[in-house]
Formats: C-alpha cells, structure tokens, sequence
C-alpha cells in the first residue's frame, strides 16, 4: 500500500508538470460548500441508494431490487418536476445507479458463466447511459470520449497494474479462468475492459461527473459521485475495498477533470479488474 501511495503521489506530480497544473489556484473558498435545496436532495439520494445496497447485502436481495426500483421511480419522478435544468440533468443522471443493481440483480444469470454476466449486465447499462446522456444534450467530448494527452493517458492507464494488485490483496478473490494462458486470459480481459472499464467510466466519470459538477462544484461533485461509486462496491463486504474503491474514484475523477477524457481512466479500471480477477490470483 506504501508503494501504491508512493506511485500515485509521482504520477500526481507528473501529470501536474506534464499538462502545466502545477500553478493551480486553489483558494479556501472552493473547499467551502453551500447546500442548497437541489444538493440536499442529491444527497438523500445518495443515502437512499446506499441504503438500498445493504439492504440488498445485509437482508435479502429481492428486497434490495424492490428499494432500487423505488429509487428509480422516484429520480425519473423528480427530473421531470425540477425546474432548476442543473438539479433535472443530476438527478435524472443518478438513474444510472439503481440501474445498475436492477440489471444485476434482474438478469437471470445462474446457469451462465460468470464472465459473460458482464456483457449481459452492461449492454444494457451502454444503451441507458447513451440515451441520457442524448437527452441531457452532452457531447461526446464533454463526457470525456476522446482521447486527450497520449502520453499522460496511457500513464494513467498504468495505474491499474498497481491497482490491481493492491485491490487483491484487499478481496483476494478465486481467478475467473482455469488456467494463465493467453488463451484463457484474452477474451475475458477484453471483456473487462470494455465492460467495467469503460462503461463504468462513462456512467460514473463521464455523465455522471459532469452533471454533478455542475450542481456541486468542482471538488465537491468528484467526491459525490466517488461516494456514489464506492457504495456500489459494498457487496464485497469489505469497509476496506470501499474506502480504497473512494479514494481510486476521487483519483479517476481528478484526472477526468483535468484531462478531459476517459481514456485514461478506462485503461487504468479494466486492468486493475484484469489482474484482480484474471492474472494476480495465479501468483498468491
């Protein structure tokens, strides 16, 4: 863990030399926070939604679906109320969450390998997060699909090695293929980044961040939809994994503010499940 702090720390500092943030201007005042209406909301939605994952861990899962369908109703609800067009664009944003769990907890996933869960949960989840982002009227580049700084992008991206690593040692979960072979390993890690390495990034730091900033500020809506993020990550019955998940989140989202794309972030989330799942496993 004292590596992994180590190594982000450098690639901080790097990224801030590299893309001329070094001059930041951060005064008292950004780090203050005025709640208003709309941002009380958010959050009892944020509390609500955290409520509904242990429920869904701690009582039963059918329960668990029924309080995310209710949160669901409500978001969808309340969008269409709001007359405030920052408030109506975060919480009809904040569907993709309860999204999530009822795709997850909905499909009927028992008899099929749990690799391909992945592609039958977030195809969907693409579909749904394109769809609200068309409504919302963002563009592609304002969600973070494009490329940006190569060079810093795939650094970022190297992230995920180290990531991957640490987050074993947090879970240690069984490896999802029988053997490390590249035949074994390709098509589930294609899978994984393309599925929660990209998806999850678009949902989370790309619609989700960008409507949040816009209500929340700043910093204040990287840490909201950070916490967001974490609790979804509750299920693996680890306070651990979930601060570790927060402070990887408020990471991903840092870069995605000042780089403008998901590229990065992608590359860094699928291969840290990559090795999670697929690589370190064969090592411990």
């Amino acid at each position: 863990m004292f590596i992994l702090a180590l190594f982000l720390c450098s690639l901080f500092i790097w990224l801030l030399y590299e893309t001329k943030w070094l001059t930041i201007r951060l005064s008292a005042g950004q780090l203050l926070l005025v709640i208003t209406a709309g941002m009380k909301e958010a959050i009892i939605y944020l509390l609500a939604i955290t409520a509904a994952e242990l429920v869904t861990v701690l009582v039963q899962p059918m329960w668990g679906l029924v309080c995310h369908a209710i949160v669901l109703i409500a978001v969808v609800m309340h969008s269409a109320l709001a007359s405030d067009s920052r408030y109506r664009h975060l919480v009809l944003s904040l569907a993709l969450v309860p999204l999530v769990r009822i795709i997850s907890l909905g499909m009927p996933l028992v008899d099929i390998p749990q690799i391909w869960w992945y592609p039958i949960i977030y195809v969907p989840l693409l579909a749904a997060t394109i769809v609200v982002m068309r409504i919302l009227g963002q563009r592609a580049r304002e969600v973070g699909l494009n490329f940006g700084s190569l060079p810093v992008q795939l650094a970022v991206g190297l992230s995920g090695f180290l990531l991957g690593v640490a987050e074993y040692l947090i879970l240690a979960p069984q490896p999802m293929i029988a053997e490390l072979t590249w035949q074994e390993v390709w098509l589930p890690a294609l899978i994984f980044l393309m599925c929660t390495g990209f998806v999850e990034e678009f949902i989370f730091r790309g619609v989700l961040q960008r409507t949040a900033v816009a209500v929340f500020g700043s910093w204040w809506g990287i840490i909201y939809v950070s916490l967001l993020f974490a609790v979804l990550h509750v299920g693996f019955l680890s306070l651990i994994d979930v601060v570790f998940v927060f402070i990887v989140a408020l990471f991903f989202g840092w870069v995605v503010k000042k780089t403008g794309s998901l590229f990065g972030v992608t590359l860094a989330h699928g291969i840290t499940n990559i090795l999670l799942y697929l690589v370190v496993p064969f090592f411990f």
